[in-house]
């Protein structure tokens, strides 16, 4: 490493000794999660009856009444261009019309996207025919062109949540950073204000910002709320370094290290850097138009209102410790607590004399808590509720993706592929302890739940280091409660295709 290496990673934020961590990560790996079994109703999973619902609801609006600081966080940096994977192929395919199932279906349908007035707009700003006439003239990949290249709407460069998703009428059509606008004052509004931190690419921040300074004040008038919007970058000091096969820095043409941003994971110093008691965290695609959103305002107010429940009763429990005065059997009851309802379980735990009870009750309470609205799994790729063992032997309910298990495991692998339950990223989080101070969220990541992919850079294989996830190992050391939540509150979109779901038409 050269003087000119050193400058370029202390520019970025990051300490050599950082650097020199992460590049042995690369030769070393990461130790595979130890499960113990995936989580499900009954064993870790809470499911809520009707008036179960009803009474969290009230908390939630209890709690709302008496001018607590509620945030909505909405990471939203990452590019559309997966969402349009099968058209770009379509473009560079050596046929010119349709022919796989999936793009006979985007033809097909393509005046049901909520786009479509945009892209006809473009096709004959750049070529003088309609959609149709293009369509008509058998020059599909001309529309499609027109879709995603600079020449025409962009769309296979910008962010997901500047993308028309939603046509309510002509004049009415929302992005996704639009429909969270209107979430947040449907269920994370107080004191006549919502609060919305949306993380973005420094490359569309004036896009977005342009966004708030059109659309906020229709959705203030509409809802009778002050919004404050809020914007964040993932920091530079959060990239990883790239290596190339063999463990070695991989280098650019110019010679400088090449870096890359270090996932979603990243993110939590962002979500550190948020004031409020309560958060709300919530993918910017997993929208649906008013319509349907009767489901997700629901729940999103249930989870909600169980963290409120449990943290109350943590922070009761965290004064009496506090305070020195308890008796054993009041020990026995925290105990209890935090087995069966945080479903935290230590199972030497009755070796320890009280004074160390005292000390293993409190470090196990005062951390920062979180609800996790789970689905019940219908294939879907991605991570799922478990419960794991950390470190020290302890249990604790985690949120797992299948890169943090050993494949060669068959029992592993069995339990992953046949949990009941799926993670849709909804979670509602509480940051600050009993006296109202912060938790420093860095402090609670689990460094060992990182990971290694294999990408390219013009045409050269490297290993790149991934964070640990924002919600699996960048919380995991947060105590956790999964919450049963209907199907009807997920509607991500992964293809373009997906807005084509009945789910994501805002007419019926």
């Amino acid at each position: 490493m050269n003087q000119k290496d050193l400058n370029q990673i202390t520019e970025r934020g990051i300490s050599q000794e950082k650097f020199e961590h992460q590049l042995e990560q690369f030769k070393i790996g990461f130790p595979f999660l130890k499960l113990e079994e995936p989580a499900a109703v009954g064993k870790g999973i809470i499911s809520l009856t009707e008036e179960e619902q009803k009474i969290y609801i009230q908390i939630w609006n209890d709690y709302k009444a008496v001018g607590h600081c509620i945030t909505k966080f909405v990471p939203a940096s990452g590019a559309a261009s997966r969402m349009f994977k099968n058209l770009f192929a379509f473009l560079s395919a050596d046929y010119d019309v349709p022919t796989t199932d999936f793009e006979k279906l985007f033809f097909e349908k393509i005046t049901k996207f909520a786009f479509r007035h945009a892209l006809c707009n473009k096709c004959k700003q750049n070529t003088g025919k309609s959609i149709k006439e293009l369509i008509a003239a058998g020059q599909y990949k001309e529309v499609v062109a027109n879709l995603l290249e600079p020449k025409g709407l962009n769309y296979g460069q910008l962010p997901k949540g500047l993308l028309l998703f939603h046509e309510y009428n002509e004049d009415e059509i929302r992005t996704p950073m639009e429909e969270h606008l209107v979430e947040a004052a449907l269920y994370a509004s107080s004191n006549g204000e919502a609060n919305i931190h949306y993380t973005v690419s420094h490359d569309h921040l004036a896009l977005f910002e342009k966004i708030v300074e059109e659309k906020v004040p229709v959705y203030e008038k509409k809802f009778g709320i002050k919004y404050n919007i809020s914007f964040s970058e993932q920091k530079t000091s959060t990239d990883t370094p790239a290596v190339n096969l063999d463990n070695t820095p991989f280098r650019n043409e110019d010679g400088t290290l090449l870096f890359r941003p270090g996932g979603h994971g990243a993110l939590i110093e962002n979500l550190n850097a948020i004031d409020a008691d309560v958060v709300f965290i919530k993918n910017i695609d997993n929208v649906v138009p008013d319509r349907l959103k009767g489901d997700t305002v629901t729940w999103k107010q249930v989870i909600a209102g169980v963290l409120v429940k449990m943290q109350k009763q943590a922070f009761e429990y965290l004064k009496i410790l506090d305070s020195g005065s308890y008796s054993h059997l009041k020990l026995e009851e925290i105990i209890r607590f935090l087995q069966r309802d945080l479903c935290c379980r230590k199972s030497d735990i009755k070796e320890l004399e009280d004074a160390e009870l005292v000390i293993y009750l409190r470090s196990k309470l005062n951390r920062p808590m979180r609800v996790c609205g789970v689905v019940k799994n219908v294939g879907e790729p991605g991570g799922g509720p478990f419960l794991t063992y950390d470190q020290e032997g302890t249990v604790s309910l985690q949120i797992l993706e299948s890169s943090q298990i050993d494949q060669k495991n068959a029992k592993y692998v069995s339990m992953f592929n046949n949990g009941t339950h799926f993670n849709p990223v909804d979670l509602v989080c509480a940051t600050k302890d009993y006296k109202g101070q912060p938790f420093d969220l860095p402090k609670f990541v689990d460094e060992t739940t990182g990971f290694i992919s294999s990408k390219s850079k013009n045409g050269k294989q490297l290993k790149a280091l991934e964070l640990p996830g924002l919600w699996n190992g960048g919380m995991s050391n947060w105590n956790t409660i999964f919450v049963e939540v209907p199907l009807s509150t997920f509607n991500p979109v992964k293809t373009v295709n997906d807005l084509l779901r009945n789910t994501h038409q805002a007419r019926a």
